[in-house]
């Protein structure tokens, strides 16, 4: 009697709760830095490179997923990536000093890179186009709600129970992943195995990890301008080196042909632009509210939770707009209204009333949760089912970059604005906020413009949306 296969929307769920996992970690200690500064006798801005450590590693360990899935199977891999981590959130709470905890958070690093880009990797092949869309929303909230729930779990855990159970809490729910892993995911592998590319994974690596970190550099009071300046310029170098290495290689471990596909090209080139943006807003909101306008963090934190409001309202009605409308008007639509939010963000004041600032958080959550479910459902709507694995890692890896770069965007932004508005050695002030929201604001108009090129069926097959002269040709 055959056995009934796994639901994909059953996979879908179980790699949205690691991912998740994986990116609630990379926020969720900013809240809990002074106090874990306290247990292990450090400086607080040491505990910094428990953040940057944890990031650096899931830059440099994405371009391996598609290569270790195909060589070693994606259970093998997926279920190995969340023991790993898992483990390694046993030893991030059981550290009794800064260096045993750091090392536990490049460990964590090496297992969230493989976990999440697997998992997807798991969830495009084996779900139908018609279900697609579905698939991909399941997979979007966590890029969004993680980083708002971060800082706010973070804080609660520190003040109420203890810093550690902020990594204790991820034991269950890494036990739970692992045996689901065993249950819904089958080790296929293809026939003919890739050689291991190790020119093109160096390069990756070097070049992904150098332009975050560089970028994080320029966005810091104490970082080095210069040195931050040489890693973007090692990181760009680095990048164009990969691609065209790729170039003269059969199977490069990471194969840019995916790029011919219009809507591929757009959803990373544009799409990068967009996220980048989007990531900035969780780092400045709760800096402005607090430092710009002089308000309590428990103010600041309900405020930046309306957000989570907007990000979970809209999720009934993206796959209804994008199958009535096409992805190609929402994401023009829709990133026009998501740029006007930043542009509302930025004309603000201390003494705006509630009633204006309510919705306009609203909305923004709302236009975030629908960018990112069109953006990531039609990245992959074009793509051949050959050219999957390379595809999904060249946009993990391009995701992972520009979740790194929007911190390091605003931070950037903050730091022109407030050269350009204020004394050196005065505090943030609301006309520094404004000029970041500005700037913020540009980067994802840039972005969103790169989606005029999209046809206007584009990504129809996983829509369903009948475009007119379609529809006039019945």
């Amino acid at each position: 009697m055959p056995t009934k296969k796994p639901s994909p929307i059953l996979i879908a769920l179980l790699v949205a709760a690691s991912q998740f996992m994986e990116l609630l970690d990379g926020t969720v200690i900013t809240t809990a830095i002074p106090r874990m500064a306290q247990s292990f006798h450090v400086h607080p801005v040491d505990l910094n490179l428990g953040i940057t450590g944890y990031m650096i590693m899931l830059a440099a360990g994405i371009p391996l997923s598609g290569w270790a899935a195909e060589r070693f199977g994606a259970r093998t891999v997926f279920a190995s990536a969340i023991a790993i981590f898992t483990g390694a959130s046993l030893l991030c709470g059981l550290a009794d000093g800064f260096w045993s905890f750091f090392a536990a958070r490049i460990l964590q690093g090496l297992g969230g890179a493989m976990m999440v880009p697997v998992g997807r990797l798991v969830v495009l092949r084996k779900t139908p186009k018609a279900d697609l869309m579905r698939a991909m929303a399941l997979l979007t909230w966590p890029a969004l709600v993680a980083p708002i729930l971060g800082p706010v779990a973070g804080g609660f855990l520190t003040t109420y129970a203890s810093w550690r159970w902020i990594f204790f809490l991820n034991l269950p729910i890494g036990l739970v992943g692992l045996l689901s892993t065993l249950v819904l995911i089958d080790n296929a592998r293809p026939e003919e195995l890739r050689r291991l590319d190790w020119t093109g994974a160096t390069l990756s690596a070097i070049g992904a990890v150098t332009f975050v970190y560089g970028a994080s550099l320029l966005g810091t009071a104490a970082g080095s301008v210069a040195l931050g300046a040489a890693m973007l310029v090692v990181g760009a170098f680095a990048g164009w080196a990969t691609f065209s290495h790729a170039r003269h290689l059969r199977a490069p471990l990471i194969e840019f042909g995916a790029l011919r596909a219009v809507a591929f090209a757009a959803t990373v080139r544009g799409g990068s632009l967009v996220r980048i943006a989007i990531s900035s807003v969780p780092f400045l909101l709760p800096l402005m509210f607090q430092l710009g306008f002089h308000r309590s963090p428990v103010e600041a934190g309900s405020l930046l939770l309306v957000l989570f409001v907007g990000n979970l309202g809209i999720k009934p009605f993206t796959t209804p707009m994008m199958r009535r409308f096409g992805f190609r008007t929402v994401l023009i639509v829709n990133g026009a209204l998501l740029t006007a939010t930043f542009f509302g963000c930025a004309v603000l004041m201390p003494q705006t009333p509630p009633w204006l600032e309510l919705p306009l958080l609203l909305l923004a959550g709302m236009t975030r949760s629908t960018e990112f479910t069109a953006m990531n459902t039609l990245a992959f709507a074009e793509v051949p089912p050959a050219g999957i694995t390379s595809a999904n890692t060249l946009f993990n890896l391009c995701q992972q970059v520009s979740f790194g770069l929007g911190v390091a965007a605003g931070a950037i932004l903050l730091r022109v604005g407030h050269g350009l508005f204020g004394p050196p050695q005065a505090p943030l002030s609301a006309m520094d906020f404004r000029f970041a929201f500005v700037g913020a604001g540009l980067i994802c108009l840039l972005g969103v413009m790169d989606f005029l090129r999209l046809d206007a069926a584009a990504g129809a097959a996983v829509s369903g949306h009948r475009h007119k002269s379609a529809r006039s040709a019945v």
